[in-house]
């Protein structure tokens, strides 16, 4: 995992647990621990290894300046390309932390290594973007996600801890397998999306965030605000807007990058033209405003684009016009 350890948040951990963390501090160091369950776990073990320390400090009369370089010499062994970074740099003040690192020296250097660092040897990376075509991936516990295009997923090669976490760009449809042991979440923007074991939809883009749940119940969650989806309902973010909004799906047009067709069952016509636009990178308008309400219904194929706005001409006896990029129906 690619991840810097922060040598100032360090720095203020020590502070606070000598008591000596000034209100900013305290409220930098809660929002911190706030930010993730990777930091509260690393806060967790930070104090477990000082308590341990301060005890053994009571009856140590080891030379902590010997043990800190024998430390440090045994931990880099073998690893000279990727030697392991202490919590922070030992400083006269905190002779503490020294002692930690001799307890994990001379009793359990490997498992120090890994409960301080771990997290820089855990399973690499991987990202899969779809680029100009959709893309199917199964994920490392089963899970398969279908990219639309010009969207990226990135995710761990073994999923690992409590829970199953992955980040989203762009568009793309879950379909999760259950493990009431391990969540599920996506991070997209500044969403978090949490499921056990459902089938459900998430399209990030310039201007909204939403979520669709096709099977099973999802809980979608930004800052302090939540909220739990069913089938047929949506959680939904307008980008100029923070409020995150439930409501009821008006259509099924979240399927079409799968299914290759739009089912349209009383659909406007500026709401078809809005999913036309996203699926063929194109530039509709509907000329007169009388036009935008006009009901449709039938399912269209994905075929070309040409093809699909001739059906609608005929469909709803209106004209299409070419104006150099842009499209016009009137």
């Amino acid at each position: 995992m690619h991840k810097e350890l922060n040598y100032n948040i360090d720095d203020l951990l020590v502070k606070a647990l000598l008591d000596e963390a000034s209100i900013a501090e305290q409220i930098e160091i809660n929002q911190w621990l706030s930010d993730s369950d990777d930091n509260q776990r690393y806060f967790e073990h930070f104090e477990m290894i000082w308590n341990q320390s301060k005890q053994l400090a009571a009856q140590s009369a080891v030379d902590e300046d010997a043990a800190w370089e024998r430390f440090r010499k045994r931990t880099q062994k073998g690893r000279e390309e990727t030697p392991v970074i202490p919590l922070y740099e030992p400083k006269k003040s905190f002779g503490f932390l020294r002692v930690a690192a001799l307890i994990a020296a001379t009793l359990c250097t490997g498992w120090l290594a890994y409960v301080l660092f771990g997290q820089s040897t855990e399973s690499e990376m991987l990202t899969v973007r779809s680029g100009s075509q959709t893309v199917i991936d199964t994920l490392p516990d089963g899970s398969i996600v279908t990219l639309n295009k010009k969207s990226s997923i990135s995710y761990p090669a073994e999923f690992s801890g409590g829970k199953r976490e992955v980040a989203l760009t762009g568009e793309a449809f879950f379909e999760v397998t259950k493990d009431k042991t391990k969540p599920f979440i996506i991070s997209v923007n500044d969403m978090t999306v949490k499921v056990l074991g459902t089938s459900f939809n998430v399209k990030d883009n310039a201007r909204k965030t939403e979520v669709i749940v096709e099977t099973g119940l999802v809980e979608v969650a930004k800052n302090n605000e939540f909220v739990r989806i069913s089938p047929k309902q949506k959680a939904t973010v307008i980008k100029a807007s923070p409020a995150l909004v439930k409501d009821e799906t008006e259509d099924d047009f979240y399927k079409y990058y799968r299914t290759n067709k739009l089912v349209c069952n009383d659909t406007p016509l500026w709401r078809l033209v809005e999913i036309l636009n996203e699926t063929y990178d194109a530039n509709i308008v509907i000329g007169n405003e009388r036009l935008n309400n006009l009901p449709i219904n039938t399912t269209f194929d994905k075929k070309s684009l040409d093809s699909t706005l001739s059906l609608i001409s005929e469909t709803l006896t209106i004209k299409v016009e070419h104006k150099g990029e842009q499209i016009i129906l009137k």
